[in-house]
């Protein structure tokens, strides 16, 4: 078996395949150490299985938006059992976008960068997209459409930034802090969506103090015009139980030994516990709903076609909310994709040392931009690179195989959309919660040995999740952030250093980000038309640092370097 093995992997890399691909043995002068054909197959459907999750995730909190159902009394419509009925094929239509999306943009990644990194929707941006653009049923400053069309044109312009090589210099602009504590506050944001009703329905609505306690049954509620707002009788609801430790605490203990694709083990015992009907905890009640429900998900392998989201875009550019939602995107999207790429291509081995630039960045960029335009067009919110591509990478994926064996895994995937689309709430619930406790390790790399870099990264943090805007929390962070300390450095400026805070040495430095903003492509054309490129534009990156005594790890690298620093907001 071993020799077969050998012999397949030495057959492909010895073809046209192996040295695009720049395997092992491939006679590539650039080939990567260690890549295999059939390593690499495994490593995508590992990455595949660790980011599944995403197509039942993310269907869930999409459709929470409503799509392009109408509510004609705009309070939610939430008894309306038409609207209900439309919901409930909106998010089949998502479940179908979902997978297809993922396949197209992980597998022309693989395709034409070369890079094993796994392409979906983002979490964090479609709980923005969802919950405050679009709002609840709709209820937000914009509609489905103008938001998707929001999307449409977040890609073209991502586009012309990849193309000329700004997207990762904005990226580098943004004091450190507060990258980090964007990245934590979408990890709380997440995380409360996952405990409030779009999940285990452990937080419920409260008329005094906000939120509080949920989980009652409905004949519970404290008025059949609340949904959710328990009067008595709380956490007595037998799927939130389900969801909290089959969801939840089974999930964490596979991941506590390393158990592969455990967030989407949880999720699939808890949803096959749910799928009796006979149960206390059935997803499949006997009324109407229910039945439809049920007679979907029997059919268990089928095509479901776009009904409601598909090319369902209203380009009203000219309303100025469009392009306030396009903005944030924008922002929130340059950190979450710029960030997972560079650390996905550390990770695998495949950055530059002098220049911390990875192999074919512009390419990678490009078919980002290119599917967050794509994913629009199909009724879903942008599409990131996925952080969970660590796990193909550490079975060994170094190239594009991978990223398209992970494609191919996704587009079979949208043929069993009556399985995930029969996921119930509670089931994915508890993955929130727990990529959400993942993405709040970011505060770790936090100044927070200076008031003028912590207050506005808190800021940030606490902001996100209780306004439900993401782009309110970068607000907030960036406008205390020039406050204080854009006064602070002014009055050290005029004083001549006399009136200083005494601990300003261990502030974070902010500084234009160095390093070159001409794509490699330019410098290529130029070079070969005998244009030099201008030498102050060309410079060679250096490591941005705060001095504070917790900035140096056991290996003597500099946390606060943007060589190290780990930009991403998985999905997150």
């Amino acid at each position: 078996m071993v020799g077969f093995v050998d012999r397949v992997n030495a057959v492909v890399a010895d073809s046209f395949v192996g040295r695009h691909f720049r395997l092992e043995g491939s006679g590539h002068p650039k080939e990567r150490e260690g890549s295999r054909f059939l390593t690499e197959i495994r490593a995508g459907l590992t990455t595949w299985a660790a980011m599944a999750y995403i197509i039942s995730v993310n269907a869930s909190i999409l459709q929470d938006s409503g799509g392009t159902c109408v509510c004609p009394t705009n309070d939610g419509c939430v008894s309306d059992p038409d609207y209900t009925a439309c919901v409930a094929e909106v998010r089949r239509d998502l479940i179908t976008t979902t997978a297809a999306i993922a396949a197209l943009s992980s597998f022309l990644m693989g395709l034409l960068a070369n890079l094993p990194v796994g392409m979906a929707p983002g979490l964090g941006l479609n709980a923005y997209f969802t919950y405050s653009v679009v709002g609840f049923h709709g209820t937000g400053f914009i509609s489905y459409r103008e938001a998707l069309a929001a999307v449409f044109m977040e890609g073209w312009i991502f586009l012309i930034l990849s193309l000329l090589g700004l997207r990762q210099w904005l990226a580098r602009i943004m004091p450190q802090s507060l990258v980090m504590a964007v990245g934590a506050g979408i990890g709380l944001f997440i995380a409360f969506v996952g405990l409030s009703s779009g999940g285990l329905g452990v937080i419920g609505g409260d008329t005094t103090n906000f939120v509080g306690l949920g989980g009652c049954l409905p004949e519970d509620y404290i008025d059949a015009s609340l949904p959710y707002y328990c009067g008595t009788k709380v956490m007595r609801n037998p799927t939130m139980w389900l969801g909290i430790f089959v969801g939840g605490v089974l999930t964490v203990f596979l991941m506590l030994y390393r158990v592969k694709a455990a967030i989407l083990i949880g999720i699939f015992i808890t949803s096959i516990i749910s799928w009796p009907r006979p149960t206390s905890v059935t997803y499949f009640p006997h009324t109407a709903a229910g039945d439809a429900m049920f007679d979907f998900f029997k059919q268990v392998v089928t095509f479901w076609p776009l009904k409601h989201v598909g090319n369902a875009l209203d380009y009203n550019y000219g309303n100025g909310k469009v392009w306030y939602a396009l903005i944030t995107f924008l922002y929130v999207d340059i950190l979450d994709t710029t960030g997972t790429l560079y650390s996905m291509a550390k990770f695998a081995g495949l950055r530059d040392p002098v220049t911390l630039d990875f192999e074919n960045s512009t390419i990678a960029y490009c078919v980002d931009a290119f599917s967050i335009s794509m994913g629009a067009l199909m009724g879903t919110s942008p599409v990131t690179a996925f952080i969970e591509s660590a796990t193909g990478i550490s079975e060994g994926g170094k190239t594009g195989i991978t990223a398209m064996v992970t494609g191919l895994a996704f587009f079979v995937s949208v043929f069993f959309a009556p399985i995930f689309a029969s996921i119930p709430p509670w089931a994915t619930g508890g993955a929130l919660v727990i990529v959400g406790s993942l993405m709040i390790r970011n505060v770790r790399e936090i100044n927070w040995d200076y008031i003028g870099d912590a207050v506005p990264a808190f800021l940030t943090i606490i902001i996100i999740p209780l306004s439900y805007n993401i782009a309110y929390g970068v607000i907030a962070g960036i406008v205390s952030y020039v406050l204080i300390n854009g006064t602070a450095w002014a009055l050290t400026k005029i004083s001549g250093g006399r009136i200083s805070p005494p601990n300003y040495d261990v502030a974070e430095t902010w500084v234009i980000p160095p390093g070159s903003i001409v794509p490699t492509w330019m410098k290529v054309l130029a070079g070969r038309r005998g244009a030099p490129i201008n030498p102050s534009t060309d410079v060679p990156l250096q490591p941005r640092r705060s001095p504070a005594p917790s900035d140096i790890d056991e290996h003597s690298h500099t946390k606060a370097s943007m060589a190290e620093i780990d930009m991403r907001t998985p999905s997150r």
